[in-house]
């Protein structure tokens, strides 16, 4: 799937949301196709309040854009926590090894 037809798709998706939420979710889907991050280290790089990218992460889940890669220690808050990405290739990887 090519970034603009995800992205396209990810905008259909949230039509009724106002454009904030719009702007914001493809923020952090950008941000995630190349930095794997959790949620903390999402919201300090992106401006993005870290309440929306948790929404943002259950929807883009449950849509198969969106995997955690890892549990381990957050760079900012020293506290265990699944980084994340939308790395496509990540993404496949992950569904490969789950088969």
């Amino acid at each position: 799937m090519s970034s603009n037809t995800t992205t396209q798709s990810l905008t259909k998706t949230f039509q009724s949301k106002d454009k904030t939420f719009k702007r914001q979710l493809k923020t952090i889907f950008e941000y995630l196709k190349h930095n794997t991050a959790t949620n903390t280290m999402v919201s300090i790089n992106t401006g993005v309040p870290q309440k929306n990218i948790c929404r943002f992460k259950r929807d883009l889940e449950q849509q198969g854009l969106l995997i955690e890669v890892e549990k381990k220690l957050c760079k900012i808050t020293g506290f265990r926590a699944w980084y994340l990405s939308t790395n496509e290739n990540l993404i496949k990887q992950s569904k490969s090894t789950k088969k």
